[in-house]
């Protein structure tokens, strides 16, 4: 399955909050330095949708807010 996400750094909370079926927008207390964020994207999404790490990748949008990510 992929979604797309939108990214938000450096927030107060941790969250993730659906907006549409295929659409999310993951917001991280961690700063978007040195791949802190991603890695915390991933952490969010995988207990979000109650799945190990492992099967979640970021496709496109390493370095970018928005994001195509592929859950196995």
């Amino acid at each position: 399955m992929k979604i797309l996400v939108r990214a938000r750094p450096s927030s107060k909370v941790n969250s993730v909050e659906k907006l549409s079926p295929t659409e999310f927008l993951v917001s991280v207390k961690e700063p978007a330095i040195g791949g802190k964020a991603n890695k915390a994207v991933i952490n969010s999404l995988a207990e979000y949708f109650k799945v190990s790490k492992s099967r979640i990748s970021i496709l496109v949008g390493q370095t970018t807010k928005n994001k195509i990510i592929e859950i196995n």
